[in-house]
């Protein structure tokens, strides 16, 4: 099969197009003919080595014929004699690895029915974005409804989906993002949005009972004086370097207005819950562009110097 790999970290010059093993199939496996694959911050830490312990995962030294990969949609090939959930034929989303790839295989507990609302290729820009976001205001911060949530970093991947399901659940919801995505931000439902480049939103003396925090900006102490009383700042670390992961946790030892970075960890209970969103109209993904497998090193230069609004998917 045909797949994205690296063999050396750097920028996307190192991304291949290449004939590798099909992956062989467990039996709790679902075995996937992709059909679509998004970009996710992850496989730019993994394409770079950057942070260093990545390589761990990745490879160390050096990575060997590592693809790429962490969200997908496609059609169900194979079953492994324990799934149950699923047979081949099937149209699916998942949450998984090594997904830029003609096939690929996942756990049956990491997918789910992709939703009827969705084409493949939107369903590929849903998973680990949507999760993330989810697992950051319903498990983490606990949002409830009429509560204040500022969404800073809302025209990303993780926060066009947190505006969304913020609303969702009741919240007001504020969104920072530049001049060019107000618009964008409002029409997926912000109460309100704020210009990053023409205000601050750590001095308008609002008060908000959530800071989800996508970008890592601002200092820990300029978020906190934005908060409400009670209030709580929750670092999204995808996006940071080790060293404000490090400064998070040690604030959330002693300090519970700093939320304690976090892992989104997917499950299909969790896909089929975003799914039912989407399909009842209440969420839908934002994708900035779309680029055939061939292209795959300008889709990864796209997503790391233009700041895409939503997700870039890879068309199988």
């Amino acid at each position: 099969m045909k797949a994205i790999v690296i063999n050396a970290y750097g920028g996307p010059e190192v991304l291949e197009l290449k004939e590798v093993d099909r992956p062989s199939i467990g039996e709790n496996d679902v075995l996937l003919r992709v059909r679509a694959a998004s970009i996710n911050a992850g496989d730019i830490f993994s394409m770079r080595g950057s942070p260093w312990l990545a390589r761990f995962s990745v490879g160390f030294p050096r990575p060997k014929d590592y693809v790429l990969g962490w969200d997908m949609a496609g059609v169900v090939e194979e079953v492994g004699v324990k799934v149950t959930r699923f047979r081949p034929g099937d149209t699916v989303f998942a949450a998984g690895e090594h997904t830029i790839a003609e096939f690929a295989c996942v756990s049956e507990n990491k997918c789910a029915a992709a939703p009827s609302a969705l084409s493949l290729e939107q369903a590929a820009a849903v998973p680990s974005a949507a999760l993330t976001a989810l697992h950051a205001l319903r498990d983490q911060a606990k949002l409830g409804e009429g509560q204040r949530v500022l969404i800073n970093g809302a025209s990303g991947g993780v926060g066009t989906f947190a505006v969304q399901i913020a609303k969702a659940f009741g919240a007001e919801v504020i969104g920072v993002c530049s001049t060019r995505n107000l618009e964008m931000v409002r029409s997926l439902g912000a109460d309100h949005v704020i210009d990053y480049t023409k205000e601050d939103f750590t001095r308008d003396g609002q008060g908000y009972d959530l800071i989800l925090d996508n970008v890592g900006s601002r200092s820990f102490a300029d978020c906190r004086r934005a908060l409400a009383p009670g209030g709580m700042h929750l670092p999204n670390t995808g996006f940071a370097g080790m060293g404000y992961v490090f400064k998070a946790y040690a604030l959330s030892a002693v300090n519970r207005r700093h939320g304690r970075p976090f892992l989104s960890v997917p499950t299909a209970e969790d896909l089929v819950f975003i799914a039912d969103l989407i399909d009842a109209g209440r969420v839908k993904p934002v994708i900035d562009a779309t680029y055939p497998m061939s292209e795959a090193r300008e889709a990864f230069r796209y997503v790391e110097e233009e700041h895409p609004r939503g997700k870039v998917v890879i068309l199988m």
